[in-house]
């Protein structure tokens, strides 16, 4: 398996297709395999070049128990390790939901010149309201009892679990869970990066996920940003409505 090294800490990674470069971050508490079962990999390599990326702490990526392991600065230097072991200069643009858009607005903020755009889901940059840290600590708390805890708290918000699904949320490191959820830069805002990205942003949300204002409010504070809202949909399963919408950002900034 291809890995990525950034001071000591192997990311795993994995290249799909060929054309511009596709840089696909998956949500918290999955891996790079969820590309797959989504149907994304099959549409997205016939024009691009795929690369998928296990976020440290999940799939076959290291998986420190340091809080400070995965602040943004080094989360955003596994993104540029991997480009670099692949001598990928500037890639095309960078799809992030959840977890990783927050990942991909610190990648705008400290490597914004190693991508031509940003496709943001799920996510905003300012800071968490006092619902959305009451959420962070319920699932650390969760992460803390063990796989069990945290199987149940993702059913009752709504993830519909495959069999697979489960054993794969069931064999996931939960210390390293935890340390990613105790990491500072939850609390932290980032906005001050929005009039600096200038470049194309797509950003969208489910109308009834609790991120969905702020998902709002980011892209009409980019010079470029276009925001699409999800109908019907809470956090879960935005994903699978979003392909069409974002083929087409894709052909529109190329």
């Amino acid at each position: 398996m291809p890995y990525a090294n950034n001071q000591g800490i192997r990311i795993h990674y994995q290249v799909e297709g060929d054309g511009p470069p596709l840089v696909l971050l998956h949500g918290g508490l999955a891996n790079l395999q969820a590309w797959y079962e989504i149907g994304y990999v099959e549409p997205l390599k016939k024009d691009h070049r795929l690369v998928l990326i296990d976020i440290r702490g999940h799939g076959a990526s290291d998986k420190p128990h340091n809080p400070d392991a995965y602040e943004l600065q080094p989360l955003t230097a596994d993104v540029t390790a991997v480009l670099d072991d692949l001598n990928i200069g500037k890639a095309h643009s960078l799809l992030g939901y959840s977890m990783s858009g927050r990942i991909a607005f610190g990648v705008a903020k400290y490597a914004s010149e190693r991508f031509k755009s940003f496709i943001i889901g799920g996510a905003h940059p300012y800071m968490f309201d006092q619902k959305d840290l009451e959420e962070n600590e319920a699932a650390l708390q969760a992460f803390k009892k063990g796989k069990d805890a945290v199987i149940d708290m993702m059913e009752k918000a709504g993830m519909k679990m495959t069999p697979e699904g489960r054993a794969r949320l069931a064999a996931n490191d939960y210390e390293a869970f935890a340390a990613l959820f105790s990491a500072a830069h939850w609390q932290l805002s980032l906005e001050d990066v929005l009039p600096t990205m200038t470049m194309p942003c797509l950003i969208f949300a489910g109308e009834a996920d609790t991120l969905f204002a702020g998902a709002k409010k980011c892209a009409e504070c980019m010079p470029n940003g276009a925001f699409i809202p999800v109908s019907g949909l809470g956090h879960f399963g935005v994903m699978a409505q979003m392909l069409p919408h974002i083929t087409e950002f894709l052909a529109r900034v190329t």
